[in-house]
Parts: C-alpha cells; sequence; structure tokens
C-alpha cells in the first residue's frame, strides 16, 4: 500500500471545499461549508450553467465547472463532496481521493457492494477520510433513542421494526432513478439505506448474519405512483421495485424488519420511523410528513407497572451535523484511518443480500464481513 502524506492543513489556511452536485443534496453541503468556520467554498461542478452561476453569486464561490473531472484537475481541494446520481459516485470519488482530497459521498456509497469496496479500497490506499451521508442518524429523536440504549433505559435491544413508506413518492419516472444500472435498485437501495443505518446504529451496530427479502414492483412500470418530471441521466423505461421488505437475523438472535416504498397504496403523507423492543424498555418513532422531530414515546416498567414518556426531541442538524463532524474528522489526521468508508461499505453488501434474497426466493447467509455465503443468486 502507498504511504500517503497525513499532514493537516496548514494552520492558518482555511479547509478548501469543492461540492460535485448543484441540486438539493448538493446545495445542502454547500451551506454547510459556507457557514463552517476555517472552511473555503471554492469549486463546484455541475451541468446547468443558470445554477451554477446563480450558487456562485449566492456563496462568492470563485469557480465553477461543467464537469467534475476538471474540478478535481486543480489538485488544491482538501475536501470534496459527492452528491449526484449513485453511478457516478465511485469514479468521482476515487478520481478525488486520488487526487489527495478527503471525500464526503451521499447515500447509498454506491450502487453495489463491490462498487463500494473499490471507493474504500482508494480511500486507504490514498490515506485519506471517505465517508458517506446518513444525515438521519443526526436526527433529535433518533439520538435520543440511541441515548436511551447506551444507557440502559431500553436494556438489549433485541428486535426493530423499521419504516419508510411513500404513497406516491417515485422521484422521477423514467429517469436515473428508475433505471436500475444507474440507480442499483428502487426504494430499498434509495430510502432503505437510511432505515437500515439508523435502525443498527441505534442498536449499536449488531452484525446481521442473515436477509430474506421480497420485492414488489406493481405501480411504477404502469406509470403510477410518481412524477415524470425530468432529472439529471438516462431516460428509463421502469425496472425497480417499488415496495420492499427485509427481514433481518443478527448474531445473538436479534431481529430487525424493514420496510421501503417509493410508491403504495396506503394514507398521506409519506411517513418514516422505528419501532423498538428491548429487554427492558422499548421505543416507538413516527414521522409523519418529514417533520422536523417526529412523535417519540419510550416505554418502560417493571412488567406490571407501565411507564410511558413521551420525549419532546430537538431537531437534527441533517447535513450541517455530518459535514461538521467530516471536518472535525480530516483536522484530526490520527483518525483518518478510521474513516476509511466502511459503514457506507457494510450497508451497501447487506442491501446487496436484499436483493439476491429477492431474486432467489431464499433467505442469504452473510459471513464475517457480510459477504454472501453460499451460491448467489
Amino acid at each position: 500500500m502507498t504511504t500517503a502524506s497525513t499532514a493537516p492543513v496548514p494552520e492558518g489556511r482555511p479547509i478548501r471545499a469543492g461540492v460535485v452536485g448543484i441540486g438539493w443534496a448538493g446545495q445542502q453541503h454547500m451551506a454547510a461549508y459556507h457557514e463552517a468556520p476555517g472552511v473555503e467554498l471554492v469549486a463546484i461542478a455541475g451541468k446547468e450553467e443558470d445554477v451554477r452561476a446563480e450558487l456562485a453569486e449566492q456563496y462568492g464561490i470563485a469557480d465553477t465547472y461543467a464537469d467534475w473531472e476538471a474540478m478535481i484537475a486543480r489538485g488544491d481541494l482538501d475536501v470534496v463532496s459527492v452528491a449526484v446520481p449513485t453511478f457516478l459516485h465511485a469514479p468521482i470519488a476515487i478520481g478525488a481521493l486520488k487526487a489527495g482530497a478527503h471525500v464526503l459521498s451521499e447515500k447509498p456509497i454506491a450502487r453495489t457492494g463491490a462498487e463500494g469496496q473499490t471507493m474504500v479500497d482508494a480511500a486507504r490506499e490514498a490515506g485519506r477520510i471517505l465517508e458517506v451521508v446518513f444525515n438521519h442518524r443526526r436526527r433529535g429523536d433518533i439520538e435520543a433513542i440511541r441515548s436511551a440504549v447506551e444507557d440502559g433505559t431500553i436494556g438489549r435491544p433485541y428486535h426493530a421494526r423499521a419504516m419508510w413508506l411513500r404513497r406516491a413518492g417515485i422521484p422521477a419516472l423514467g429517469s436515473w432513478f428508475t433505471n436500475a444500472q444507474a440507480s442499483g435498485g428502487g426504494p430499498l437501495v434509495d430510502l432503505g439505506v437510511h432505515v437500515l443505518d439508523w435502525t443498527l446504529h441505534i442498536m449499536g451496530e449488531p452484525r446481521v448474519t442473515a436477509v430474506s427479502a421480497v420485492t414488489h414492483a406493481e405501480l411504477g412500470p404502469r406509470g403510477l405512483g410518481g412524477s415524470t418530471g425530468t432529472k439529471s441521466g438516462t431516460s428509463s423505461a421502469y425496472e425497480v421495485e417499488d415496495l420492499a421488505t427485509v427481514l433481518l437475523r443478527l448474531e445473538g438472535g436479534g431481529s430487525i424488519v424493514l420496510e421501503t416504498s417509493w410508491a403504495t397504496h396506503r394514507s398521506t403523507p409519506d411517513q418514516f420511523g422505528i419501532t423498538l423492543y428491548g429487554t427492558d424498555g422499548g421505543a416507538d418513532l413516527n414521522v409523519v410528513d418529514y417533520a422536523p422531530s417526529g412523535e417519540l414515546t419510550l416505554y418502560t416498567g417493571d412488567g406490571e407497572t407501565a411507564q410511558d414518556t413521551v420525549i419532546e426531541a430537538p431537531a437534527g442538524r441533517g447535513h450541517g451535523a455530518v459535514v461538521e463532524r467530516f471536518l472535525e474528522h480530516v483536522r484530526d489526521p490520527q483518525s483518518w484511518s478510521e474513516h476509511d468508508g466502511t459503514v457506507g461499505l457494510r450497508r451497501a453488501r447487506i442491501v446487496d443480500a436484499a436483493y439476491a434474497s429477492a431474486a432467489a426466493g431464499r433467505e442469504i447467509a452473510l459471513g464475517e464481513d457480510l459477504e454472501i455465503i453460499g451460491e448467489e443468486a
């Protein structure tokens, strides 16, 4: 392995940041960098010239680029955020890492675990940070449940039901989102990776030993459940699922049930949350219409007397908190090797196993590194 420099940004010089992607997600990164002390947002890249010009004026960005390659080739960026369609995550992240930048990529890490592995390998080779944006774990209500696990209020968590459900929320029919090659999948890889992340995070990162999944595509292929608005990328037929349900077996006997949908005949508005059962208590979080803080109740008691506590959790800071933590790690060279994208890779491998299970119609066993055991579907 090549030994890369672990020198921090020189004292007195701001961290130079660049963002690839000028849509909603990219703009969240831009706002966070703009507000962060000791950081200078110096470059952005995106196809829409008018949007680039508007953002450059808004944030005082000196240089804008139509092509990400040109932005990275300048060679002076300390950090690069990747906020583009999933099929571009790997090439952009790897290019930035090779150029010496630390990388913060939107979720999922990549279309597949194998592709994600190339990104992790590049981060290790370059001696740079690779992190994936899991902003939902930074919500105040999610953090409150995690704290209840950490302080023993809930005891040992042994089962969770978690979901993110939409009635008519296919991002854009015919866009890269609904193209299997470009996206890697439907709501399971798009929304489900968030659900998977916050659930495993809350439960203390138990190892997943087996996955059983079923996927459905009933509405999307008929042109139902989403807009036909355009998004950057290819024009495509509907090639992915619109509903997925997954059972995860955990080391030690625990279990998780996940359900994610882009389009289902259900109540509106959109809803996500988690119900957690532990040996000494439980928790239930229900977030409706993307409220900044959901309805959260902790359930405790001695088995005879119930003690239910409604928690008024503060709103989280989303991307702002994610970028802030990323910059803390960038400023601490001794921690760089701990942030090589492994968390995002492990999530991707579990999603891979879920799709393999759905295709094969059977449970898929996973090894220590979440590799699929036996013949892959």
